[in-house]
């Protein structure tokens, strides 16, 4: 029996099937058979990974038919064989070692596999000694080369993350291992195959992204949510033959599963929700950002061109991949009776997690109507006090002496940048005062993140502190209330005339203090740093304030944000990697810049910034929701996409904030020591890293203790924070506003102090 009820499908766009398809089937199957996998039993132990038989019913053709529906016939074969492939090394790396679990054997098959991907022609690859290594040569000289080198190198990276990260799939399991919602996310997308597959969409359409955007958001983004419904999707069909035939582990419906403890039928559901909303987020990316992406980057018509036939591509793959799941013997596709008349869920029925794929409809699925909640917030809703759940901390930091110090310094700094100023031509507004600078205590955080540090060290964790916070309140009190997209577009873009990576490039002439704030602190750290310790610095800071755009738009259109890209633009919106970047600094250039961008700290840092972030938007949720009128917290963005309260939502959080914690431990216990093998570490380097792995584990201690310690949480301040013109200029505007305007006359909101910045104090 199926182990659940397949749910009904959001698919947005038509699929169409390829005529090339039947010369593409005869094709693929002479191809495999010339490369070995089919026909010979030499790597499979003495029984073939497949049979004609198995390979028939497969159809890869008809995937690639149906994904790839314009291809002329040569290209349609190209792309098959290479579907033929992808099938086969994921099937023989599991009959060979993900059964047998033999690591060792497993690590030494995939080092030698990205040598058979040479960028440029003149490289000689290996002689290749089995079938995968054979089929991967031959495809290689067949697709690379007839496109540029950028588009090589990111589709090198692509199949090197495709075929390097198995091991971690195989880790898991010899570890009876399942992943936490976010990790597996992260890690799906590099295992799963999807972005491999976004490449080589590029080379069947006969376009590539133009380089100058390849890096931006919204090309990550639409890259990123195609990704993730490919493998939700997949997820959702293979479940039956992953988890019950061959016990893996790597399932976002198990992941679901045991992570909220639910029933498989409830974790499908809320699977099938993710992909949807997943696709939702692809579309409103399309629609909304793409614009400003063309005319910011200047691209001509060719280039924007090029791009839409890309996103054209990404959306037949993902119909005609669809449509193929539902047709292949690979796949759990059959539609068991409707058994809806005996669900306990029915219309006007119970709400909750995992639920919304019983309540109905295949209408209602197909429309996507379940997007309308995203925009229909009711901002400065008031939500009460959130009573603080008790986090898991396995960690310990203390209380920098130099403290006081800090203070003091931070304050006169902040006065002498004008932070603590009125506004200009308005004097009872102001963003802060010395009552505000003070409820915060900045330099209490700093002290508890950076404990050993000397008194000059905190000094500046404070004035960058300051600055952050200071940057992430001006911000919203300027442009945000009154959705002034394109003055915060240009203030951001100043951001970077602060920052100079020449040291002897004239200073540009600052027009308000979050500029002279970052000229003058940028001029007393950057001056020590290389010149790409410099670039990586700066590229943290305008992350940060790229990301306070994001939440502006999303703000324009009262839409409350996707769970997934929640979470990774909020470590932006935190500035995460800035705090990190700060750390890094302090170690000296004595560890490769290479170790920080590995995979496992790359995953390190990213639970260590989850953990911070989660615990801020608890803290910060009534401040956020009721006072100033925001859209962007977890916990209310888990209220609206399970249909659960607040004191659920709040568990749901901190249980994330858990399995971060958890899995940050796992990697310094097991990924570590064979990250320091890998990259052949010295003792010093070694030291020089753990010491960066203890100042994040203080980090993510200090942060809470910050929270608990300050006033700034604290509904009698939130109440009492802001003067009355203040909250005028900021009321929000519109339809059926005016109630709100009132309301934050006589002090029942306060819509100005917005969230902050760097360790988001907000």
């Amino acid at each position: 029996m199926q182990p659940f009820e397949l749910p009904d499908f959001y698919m947005p766009w038509p699929a169409r099937l390829n005529p090339n398809l039947e010369a593409a089937r005869v094709h693929s199957k002479a191809w495999a058979y010339d490369m070995g996998i089919l026909g010979s039993k030499e790597e499979s132990l003495g029984n073939p990974i497949w049979d004609e038989r198995a390979f028939d019913a497969h159809d890869y053709a008809l995937l690639c038919a149906y994904t790839h529906p314009d291809a002329p016939g040569t290209e349609l074969d190209l792309v098959t064989d290479w579907y033929v492939w992808v099938f086969f090394f994921d099937d023989h790396f599991l009959e060979i070692y993900k059964r047998s679990q033999d690591m060792v054997g497993a690590k030494a098959y995939l080092d030698r596999l990205p040598a058979f991907m040479p960028i440029f022609p003149d490289e000689t690859p290996p002689v290749p000694t089995n079938a995968v290594e054979r089929g991967l040569l031959n495809l290689w000289s067949r697709t690379a080369f007839t496109k540029s080198v950028e588009w090589r190198r990111r589709f090198f990276a692509s199949t090197k993350h495709l075929l390097e990260e198995s091991m971690w799939e195989l880790a898991n399991i010899n570890q009876e291992r399942i992943a936490n919602p976010i990790e597996y996310v992260e890690m799906r997308r590099k295992v799963g195959g999807a972005p491999w597959s976004a490449d080589l969409v590029e080379h069947a359409v006969f376009v590539e992204v133009p380089a100058k955007i390849a890096a931006t958001r919204p090309m990550k983004v639409l890259k990123d949510t195609f990704s993730d419904g490919v493998h939700l999707r997949n997820d959702l069909f293979s479940y039956q033959r992953e988890v019950e035939d061959e016990g893996e582990n790597s399932n976002a419906v198990l992941v679901l599963e045991r992570f909220f403890d639910i029933g498989t039928q409830a974790a499908a559901n809320l699977t099938n929700d993710l992909l949807t909303s997943r696709l939702q987020q692809f579309e409103n990316t399309a629609v909304t950002e793409l614009p400003f992406l063309f005319e910011e980057h200047g691209l001509d018509p060719a280039e924007r061109i090029s791009v839409l036939l890309y996103i054209k591509g990404l959306q037949d793959w993902q119909s005609g991949g669809h449509e193929w799941h539902m047709r292949s013997s690979r796949y759990m596709n059959k539609k068991e009776a409707d058994n809806s008349a005996t669900s306990p869920f029915m219309l006007g029925g119970q709400n909750g997690l995992g639920l919304s794929g019983l309540r109905l409809e295949s209408l209602a699925a197909a429309l996507g109507v379940g997007r309308i909640k995203n925009f229909t917030h009711t901002p400065y809703k008031p939500v009460g006090h959130v009573k603080v759940p008790k986090f898991y901390m396995p960690f310990s930091t203390t209380l920098n002496p130099n403290l006081e110090g800090a203070r003091k310094h931070s304050k006169e700094w902040a006065r002498r940048v004008g932070m603590l100023d009125s506004l200009p031509g308005i004097p009872d507004a102001f963003i802060w005062n010395d009552h505000k600078f003070d409820v915060a205590d900045v330099a209490l955080c700093g002290a508890l993140i950076n404990p050993a540090g000397s008194a000059d060290d905190l000094n500046l964790t404070a004035c960058w502190l300051v600055w952050g916070t200071y940057a992430d309140d001006y911000f919203p009190a300027i442009y945000g209330n009154q959705r002034d997209l394109i003055g915060a577009k240009v203030f951001n873009s100043r951001m970077g005339l602060f920052m100079p990576l020449d040291e002897s490039a004239p200073p540009a002439i600052p027009t308000n203090p979050v500029e002279r704030g970052l000229a003058d602190i940028w001029s007393r750290t950057a001056g020590d740093l290389s010149a790409t310790g410099r670039a990586e610095f700066r590229r943290a800071i305008q992350d940060m304030t790229d990301s306070w755009v994001w939440e502006l738009a999303n703000q324009v259109q009262n839409r409350i944000p996707d769970p997934i890209d929640y979470v990774e633009m909020r470590r932006k919106t935190f500035g995460s990697d800035l705090t990190m970047s700060l750390s890094r600094l302090s170690q000296g250039g004595e560890i490769p810049i290479e170790i920080y961008y590995s995979r496992p700290m790359r995953s390190l840092e990213n639970a260590a910034a989850d953990f911070a972030c989660f615990c801020n938007d608890i803290f910060s949720y009534q401040k956020e929701i009721e006072f100033e009128g925001e859209i962007h917290n977890l916990v209310l963005v888990v209220q609206n996409f399970l249909n659960v309260d607040i004191l659920q939502a709040v568990e749901i959080v901190n249980n994330l904030m858990t399995a971060r914690i958890q899995q940050f431990q796992h990697i310094v216990e097991t990924e570590l020591p064979v990250l320091f093998d890998d990259f052949n570490l010295d003792e010093s380097s070694r030291k020089k890293l753990l010491e960066y792995i203890t100042k994040l584990e203080q980090w993510m201690c200090g942060i809470p203790i910050w929270h608990k310690s300050v006033d700034r949480y604290k509904e009698f301040e939130l109440r009492n924070s802001a003067s009355p013109i203040v909250r005028l200029l900021n009321a929000p505007r519109g339809l059926g506003t005016s109630a709100a305007r009132l309301g934050g006359l006589i002090g029942t909101h306060n819509p100005f102090a917005s969230k902050s910045g760097v360790t988001k104090l907000s």
